[in-house]
């Protein structure tokens, strides 16, 4: 398997795990909200507000994880461009970047890799650059050695 298949797949399970647990978190605050409705009586809702504003809150980031799984499926991994972009591992004279989403430093097979997003600044900064082509983020210097 190539390291952009197992980045892939990193991100990938890091995105389905995202999914699950807000899936799971969402199923408890239902319950607890089911469970209030039937033990509390009508003058005490305060803590229905606080589980509502909860799952709110989990819904929005179950939206969020889905969003995110969705961006992966539109990644190749065989993918075979000159320029940065979705998918990319980007080598440069310091560190190597794969674009994905914002997952951070991630090591595979004793190499270290950070893995980003395109929509980041730094994702940004790299998008559609080219072997040789050099930018600079928080007061450094990168050059690109290689875009696979």
């Amino acid at each position: 398997m190539n390291i952009k298949t197992q980045l892939l797949e990193l991100c990938t399970n890091y995105a389905d795990k995202r999914v699950l647990g807000y899936k799971n978190e969402i199923e408890l605050i239902k319950e607890s909200i089911e469970n209030n409705d039937k033990v509390s009586n009508e003058e005490d809702d305060s803590g229905n507000s606080k589980l509502l504003d909860d799952l709110e809150k989990n819904m929005n980031y179950l939206n969020d994880a889905n969003k995110m799984r969705e961006q992966l499926k539109l990644v190749r991994p065989n993918l075979v461009s000159d320029n940065a972009v979705l998918g990319s591992l980007v080598k440069t004279d310091s560190m190597t970047f794969y674009i994905a989403l914002s997952l951070g430093k991630v090591e595979v097979e004793g190499s270290e890799y950070y893995i980003i997003s395109l929509a980041s600044p730094l994702g940004q900064l790299l998008k559609n650059r080219k072997k040789e082509d050099q930018f600079k983020f928080n007061d450094k210097s990168y050059v690109i050695k290689d875009v696979l």
